[in-house]
């Protein structure tokens, strides 16, 4: 994981001090809210319908257990009591007090964390795979060109005030695409040419919200040093020819599809030509030493626990169940991939309280070296845990309510914060999820249903990523009333698609029917082998439309 060093800290402290001054004079009356408002959000500092929010950057979604004392320590002093990951897997306070934000991001500053850039027209946090460095199938580890990027971008002087916020997620797994990249503004796949080389296939102008789009490829295969001159070119012509009248017309996607992404992919390899022998060309030296920031813990040598499991699985139904569906395999012999599930019914989608951080970092020293990693579906990872411990970390998280067997089914629900906390929204998301839980409440049910992604966005601005759930919903406003549009065939792994709107939208009292009449069509049309995604493609949207609206 990376750590600081005696610049990264310089940067911050400095980064503290300015923004002090600046929340200082904003509460004198000496700044104008005009002029506050670009400050504070590259910030992390949102105003939402009841008070501050402060979203908390979380690169690349790893968090150390030191990192988590002090988040919950800062959750407890200074908001109520709990904090929420988010689908871009940073951290959120929703009480914050204004006056109070620098201290905040002092005490953050002192376990290497910020808030720089979690917001406002910038680069933001860069994603990837929560299982990046420890699943097998992996092209390479992508975490060390996260970093990279990470520092690139921040504090960029030409990339400061872009059109729009920017979004880049990298990939490195050939199975499955867990980042979600070709929704994001820059998607990077790692992948290797026909000589064996590393590098990247590049896709640009993914997005959801407004207009939703999936990203085109617009670089088959980019030279694993070439990473940041290419990606500066691409910003280069975004900040050129991107829209600065329209906000609505301003992400880069627009820019893509109104030149084409020939046009587009043209226009960035001329810029390209001019910057791509500049002091920015990554050299051998400098990604060996970022690689050098992840290497692997102190593994032992360990058989895999396979009869030892078996043995627990036989005696322990509910353990075969969490086995089967929160533990993933691990390249190394003998240890496993944990998830711990946020999605307890009754608590909102990816909330945790103070308590619960803490318990989080002891789990983490305990069984996992220290470390976990955020998702982007809101869940929290340990990423490796011993298979003969499996047995006892799963006891000490059942009271902790993280041991809910549910992952990737329909009610490991993605889900934003919505109208109870936030201004933009229309509806309210948290009690949609909670219903939709509490109808679906039978765990051999959801399995027998197999994997379906449900997500939830508040608004149009689709931070629950309702475009590409399997299912999504979003939350619209009629008339002062909430109502919610649901969407089907959603997905935003390799084979990217946005759903389509099923019809006119439904009261929120209905949401928890008219999901279960969805499923039962699902259930009647499957195949053995076919997911709720399968069917759907197979059998299209009418069918589901004529059950729901009959």
């Amino acid at each position: 994981m990376y750590v600081y060093d005696e610049h990264d800290r310089q940067i911050a402290a400095e980064r503290v001090a300015q923004f002090r001054d600046q929340t200082e004079r904003a509460l004198a009356g000496e700044l104008a809210e005009e002029e506050f408002l670009p400050l504070r959000l590259q910030n992390g500092l949102y105003v939402q319908r009841l008070a501050p929010m402060l979203r908390i950057c979380v690169p690349y979604g790893m968090l150390r257990s030191d990192q988590l004392r002090r988040l919950a320590r800062i959750t407890r002093d200074y908001d109520k009591g709990y904090a929420h990951f988010t689908t871009r897997t940073n951290i959120q306070l929703n009480w914050p007090n204004l006056e109070d934000v620098p201290d905040i991001l002092a005490e953050l500053a002192e376990v290497e964390m910020h808030a720089n850039q979690t917001s406002g027209n910038c680069i933001r946090n860069t994603t990837t795979d929560q299982f990046s460095g420890v699943q097998a199938d992996e092209i390479a580890d992508p975490r060390p060109y996260c970093e990279i990027i990470r520092q690139w971008s921040t504090f960029h002087p030409e990339f400061a005030f872009l059109p729009r916020k920017f979004k880049v997620a990298v990939n490195a797994s050939e199975q499955t695409d867990r980042a979600a990249i070709q929704v994001h503004d820059i998607g990077l796949q790692l992948v290797r040419n026909d000589q064996g080389e590393l590098g990247f296939r590049v896709h640009v102008g993914g997005g959801l919200g407004r207009t939703p789009m999936v990203a085109p490829v617009i670089r088959e295969f980019l030279p694993e040093l070439d990473l940041l001159t290419y990606l500066e070119a691409v910003l280069r012509v975004y900040n050129r020819y991107g829209r600065r009248d329209n906000k609505f017309k301003a992400r880069i996607k627009i820019l893509v599809k109104a030149l084409t992404p020939e046009g587009f992919a043209e226009k960035v390899e001329a810029e390209w030509e001019h910057i791509r022998t500049s002091p920015t060309r990554l050299t051998p030296e400098a990604i060996g030493k970022f690689q050098g920031y992840f290497t692997e813990p102190a593994y032992q040598t360990l058989e895999n626990a396979t009869d030892e499991l078996s043995k627990q699985r036989f005696e322990n139904r509910e353990f075969d169940k969490w086995l089967t569906y929160n533990v993933g395999e691990h390249k190394k012999p003998g240890y496993a991939c944990v998830t711990l599930t946020l999605k307890k019914t009754g608590t909102p989608p990816g909330d945790v309280t103070d308590y619960q951080l803490e318990q989080i970092a002891e789990l983490a020293d305990q069984f996992s070296f220290g470390e976990v990693r955020a998702t982007h579906e809101q869940n929290v990872v340990l990423a490796d845990v011993r298979q003969d411990q499996l047995f006892e970390l799963w006891q000490r998280m059942i009271p902790l309510g993280f041991a809910t067997a549910n992952l990737n089914t329909l009610t490991d629900v993605i889900c934003c914060p919505g109208g109870d906390f936030c201004a933009l929204a229309n509806a309210k998301s948290i009690p949609v999820a909670e219903a939709i839980q509490r109808r679906f409440d039978d765990l051999d049910y959801l399995y027998d249903l197999g994997p379906i992604d449900l997500n939830i966005s508040g608004c149009m601005n689709a931070c629950g990523h309702h475009h590409v759930g399997n299912i999504g919903v979003l939350g619209v406003d009629k008339k002062g009333e909430e109502f919610y549009q649901v969407s089907l065939g959603g997905d935003s792994h390799h084979n990217a698609t946005i759903g389509k709107i099923l019809g006119p939208s439904f009261a929120r009292d209905q949401m928890p029917q008219v999901i279960a009449k969805l499923i039962d069509v699902y259930v009647e049309k499957r195949t053995e082998e076919e997911t709720f995604l399968d069917t759907y493609r197979r059998v299209g949207l009418e069918p589901f439309k004529e059950r729901v609206y009959a």
